[in-house]
Formats: structure tokens, C-alpha cells, sequence
């Protein structure tokens, strides 16, 4: 059996930001669950960590050992470089995907994570994989609203 959950993620966006989608596999053992989701109009950055949170959702157990690898610098720098910790405390000030974010240190309160870089586009099958999953939801116009994106991209913070 296994002892820990591997999950692979994605982010895609058609534009910076346009339509975008995530992709997600999660493996425990000889098991593996895909998650994708397309938005209407979003950002890369958020697809990537849009696909960590919705792994994260998908658990029904909590105090889970958790590999996470992406090919997002963005999302493991973030958390595995302490930058997170950061910005809770200066309440996010200047940064974006705060929404985003806030959900992500809740739902990872409740196991233990580790980040792992990968190379993306490289010959990694998994990551190939969630790429796939990402661009394909990102195409597919069966979207939902990502309301933190259109909500902020609407009614900007004045720095």
C-alpha cells in the first residue's frame, strides 16, 4: 500500500489572461484519479494553482503525505521558499491570487505537503498528462466563471 499521495498539476490559459483550464493526477498506490476544469477568462498563474487547490479538495482524508509536483516556479517557490508565509502576514499587499492563495494554506493545514519542481513540456508522462487535461478544458467552452479573477480585473486595487 501506499504511503503517500503523488499528485501532478497544470495551468493553461489561451492569452494572459483568456480561457484557461487546470489539469490534475492524483495517485495513491495503483490508483489514479484526473481532475480538469476550464474558465472563461482567467490567468496561468491561477490555472496552476487552481489545479493544487482542487487536488486538495478532492481528498476525503486529511493528514495525508503529499508530494505535489508542478512546473509552475510560481506556485513552488511560493510555498516551498516560505514566500506564502510572507504574505499572510502583510496581508497580501501588492501581491495577486489572494483569494486563491488563502484557500490553498487553509485546505494545506490539513496535511502534510511537500513541492517538487518539474520541467515542463519535457519528457515527464504525468506532467505531459495534466498538460493535456489543461489545454483541453482551457479549448472545451465548458467554463465556469472564475469570479476572484473577474472581480479583481474589474475593480482593480489602486496601489
Amino acid at each position: 500500500m501506499a504511503d503517500q499521495l503523488l499528485i501532478y498539476t497544470d495551468g493553461s490559459s489561451r492569452g494572459n489572461p483568456g480561457p484557461g483550464g487546470y489539469g490534475a493526477l492524483l495517485m495513491w498506490g495503483n490508483k489514479c484519479k484526473e481532475l480538469s476544469q476550464g474558465y472563461r477568462r482567467t490567468t496561468n498563474n491561477r490555472m496552476e494553482l487552481m489545479a493544487v487547490i482542487a487536488a486538495l479538495q478532492a481528498l476525503t482524508k486529511t493528514g495525508v503525505q503529499i508530494v505535489i509536483h508542478s512546473d509552475s516556479s510560481y506556485v513552488v517557490n511560493t510555498v516551498e521558499k516560505r514566500w506564502l508565509q510572507g504574505w499572510l502576514r502583510t496581508n497580501f499587499k501588492g501581491k495577486k491570487n489572494a483569494d486563491l492563495w488563502r484557500l490553498y494554506h487553509q485546505l494545506s493545514l490539513a496535511h502534510n505537503i511537500k513541492f517538487v519542481w518539474v520541467k515542463g513540456h519535457a519528457d515527464n508522462p504525468y506532467n505531459n498528462r495534466c498538460d493535456e487535461l489543461a489545454t483541453a478544458a482551457a479549448d472545451s467552452r465548458n467554463w465556469l466563471i472564475d469570479e476572484g479573477f473577474e472581480q479583481e480585473e474589474s475593480h482593480p486595487t489602486l496601489l
